[in-house]
C-alpha cells in the first residue's frame, strides 16, 4: 500500500473518528475550564497532592498522585490542573465507541455511542473539575470494555487486565466495590461461571488485591478512618435529602434525557436479544450495582459510569433496527438521532460547562441546579482578607499567629494562596488535615475562618470579630452565607494535645 493510501485509510478508520471526537472534547474543556476558580474539592486535592501518602481520609491515593503530576507539569494553573480529568473523559468516549464496535456496531453506532457519553451530564461535569470521580468514571468504562473483549474472545487472559484496572479503581474511589459485585454476580449467573476454573481469573483477583494493598495497609495503620468518614458522609447525605432523588435523577444526571432510549435499548440488548446471550454478564454488571446503590440510598451519580456500556449496546441495536427500515424511515430516524444528540448536548453544555458570565441571567439559571460554580468564587479574596487581618496585629504577635480553618476549602485556599502573603499553613480538624496535626510550637494567637462565634467563645478565652468572608463579585455561596465571620482569638482553654484529640471531624 502506498503512503498516500495508508494515510487515507488511517483518516477514514473508525478509531480515528473516535479519537478526533475525544480530542475535540478535551480541547473544549481546555478552552473553557479557566473561567472561574478552583472548586473547594479541588483545593483539598491540591493540598493532598503536596502531601503524598498511600491513603487519605476522604478518598484513596490515586487522584492526589495524579494531581501531583499535574502540579509538576503545570504548576497551579487552573486549566492545567484539570487537563487529566478532561483527558480521562476523552478516553472514556473512545472506549465507549470501541465497545460498540466489539458488539458488532459499524461507524454509525460507534459515533452515536461516543456522542451519547460525551453529552452525559456526569461525564461532562467530570471533565470540568479535577476530582476522583473523573478517574473513577474512566476505570468503570475501561473494565466494561475489557469484559466485552473477554466475552467476545473467550480468552481468559483478559482477567489479568480486568484485575489490574479494578485495583486502580479501588485506589481511586471505594464505590468500585459495587462494580466488582456486579462482575461477581454476572459470572455466577451466566455461563461465564466456567471461568471460575481458570487460573487467569484468580491471577486477576490477586493482581487487584496487590494493587489495592498499599491503601489497605494505610487504612489498617489509621484505624480504618475512612470507614468512619464514609459512614458520616452517607448519614449526612440521607439526612439532608441528597439521596432521595436516586431514581428520578438517573435520566438527567447519569445520562442525558435525550439518550434514554439508547440505554434502555442497551439493557434490552444484553438481556433479551437472543443472539447476544454471551454478553448477558454485561446486563448484570449494570443491574446489580444499580440495585445495590438504590438499596444503600446512595447518591444518584454513583451509578453513572455504568451507563456507557448500555449506550454502546443501545447504539448497536438501534443501528441494526435502522438497517431494517425503508430508506425514508431510516433517514427520519437518523435525523431524529442527530438532532436529539445535538439539542441534548447544547443544553448540557450550557448548564454544565463553566461558560456563563458571573452574575448574569444565564449564571442565575445555571446556579439554581448546579452549586459547583459559586463554590469556585472568592477564594483569593478570602486569603487576602486573612492576610490583612494578620497584618493588623502587633508585630510581636504576628510571629506566633496561626490560621484555624473550618472546612477543607478554606484550608486549601490558605495553603494555595497564603504563601504569596507570607501566611502560615492552615490548621484544621477536617479529614486529612487533622492527621497532619498542628505546629510545634503551637500558635498563641489564631485567626478563625469558617467557625461560629459560639465555637470561638467556647474554645478560647478571648475572641474579637475581625472581618467577613466576601468576594469581589458579590456572589452568595457557602463562605459568604453560612459562616461569614472571621475572628482573632487568644488563649486556648485546653492544652493543645487535648484540644486536638477532640477536634477531629468529617466533611
Amino acid at each position: 500500500m502506498s503512503p498516500s493510501r495508508a494515510w487515507q485509510a488511517v483518516r477514514s478508520s473508525d478509531a480515528t473518528v473516535l479519537i478526533l471526537l475525544a480530542l475535540s472534547r478535551v480541547l473544549l474543556h481546555t478552552l473553557t475550564n479557566g473561567q472561574y476558580g478552583f472548586h473547594r474539592d479541588e483545593l483539598t486535592t491540591l493540598d493532598d497532592a503536596r502531601h503524598l501518602a498511600w491513603g487519605y481520609v476522604a478518598y484513596p491515593p490515586l487522584a492526589p498522585f495524579i494531581g501531583r503530576i499535574e502540579l509538576e507539569m503545570f504548576g497551579t494553573s487552573l486549566t492545567g490542573f484539570r487537563v487529566f480529568a478532561a483527558v480521562a473523559q476523552g478516553v472514556a468516549l473512545v472506549l465507549t465507541g470501541l465497545m460498540a464496535r466489539e458488539l458488532g456496531g459499524k461507524r454509525l453506532a460507534q459515533v452515536v455511542a461516543a456522542l451519547a457519553v460525551a453529552i452525559a451530564p456526569l461525564s461532562l461535569a467530570s471533565g470540568v473539575l479535577f476530582q476522583y470521580v473523573s478517574f473513577d468514571y474512566l476505570w468503570w468504562v475501561l473494565i466494561a470494555y475489557l469484559v466485552i473483549r473477554l466475552l467476545k474472545s473467550e480468552d481468559p487472559r483478559w482477567w489479568v487486565a480486568i484485575g489490574a484496572v479494578i485495583g486502580l479503581g479501588m485506589e481511586t474511589k471505594y464505590t468500585m466495590a459495587f462494580f466488582v459485585a456486579g462482575i461477581v454476580a454476572g459470572v455466577l449467573l451466566t455461563p461465564a461461571r466456567r471461568y471460575l476454573k481458570s487460573p487467569w481469573l484468580w491471577c486477576g483477583v490477586a493482581l487487584s488485591l496487590l494493587v489495592f494493598l498499599p491503601n489497605l495497609v494505610w487504612q489498617a495503620h489509621h484505624a480504618f478512618i475512612s470507614l468512619d468518614f464514609l459512614q458520616y458522609i452517607h448519614g449526612r447525605d440521607i439526612r439532608i435529602g441528597r439521596t432521595s432523588g436516586f431514581l428520578k435523577e438517573q435520566p438527567i444526571v447519569s445520562a442525558n434525557p435525550f439518550t434514554v432510549p439508547l440505554w434502555l435499548a442497551g439493557l434490552l440488548y444484553f438481556f433479551i436479544v437472543p443472539d447476544r446471550k454471551r454478553y448477558r454478564l454485561m446486563g448484570w454488571l449494570f443491574v446489580v450495582p444499580f440495585l445495590l446503590f438504590f438499596i444503600a440510598k446512595s447518591r444518584s451519580y454513583y451509578i453513572a459510569p455504568a451507563y456507557p456500556m448500555l449506550l454502546a449496546a443501545g447504539a448497536v441495536l438501534g443501528e441494526r433496527w435502522v438497517t431494517s427500515l425503508t430508506a425514508g424511515w431510516a433517514r427520519l430516524v437518523r435525523g431524529l438521532t442527530w438532532s436529539g444528540l445535538a439539542v441534548g448536548g447544547l443544553i448540557a453544555a450550557a448548564l454544565i460547562l463553566p461558560i456563563a458570565p458571573v452574575n448574569t441571567p444565564w449564571w442565575n439559571v445555571v446556579n439554581k441546579g448546579n452549586d459547583a460554580f459559586r463554590e469556585e468564587i472568592g477564594w483569593p479574596d478570602l486569603v487576602e482578607t486573612v492576610a490583612r487581618i494578620r497584618d493588623s496585629l502587633p508585630a510581636a504577635e504576628r510571629a506566633r499567629v496561626g490560621i484555624l480553618a473550618g472546612n477543607y476549602g478554606e484550608a486549601g485556599a490558605i495553603d494555595l494562596y497564603g504563601p504569596a502573603h507570607g501566611l502560615s499553613r492552615a490548621l484544621s480538624g477536617i479529614n486529612s488535615y487533622w492527621l497532619r496535626g498542628y505546629d510545634d510550637p503551637p500558635p498563641q494567637t489564631l485567626i478563625l475562618v469558617g467557625f461560629t462565634r459560639d465555637f470561638a467563645e467556647r474554645t478560647f478565652e478571648s475572641c474579637a470579630l475581625a472581618g467577613h468572608n466576601t468576594n469581589r463579585y458579590g456572589v452568595k455561596n457557602e463562605e459568604t452565607t453560612e459562616h461569614p465571620d472571621i475572628f482573632v482569638c487568644r488563649g486556648l482553654r485546653q492544652p493543645w494535645p487535648e484540644f486536638w484529640a477532640h477536634f477531629k471531624y468529617f466533611g
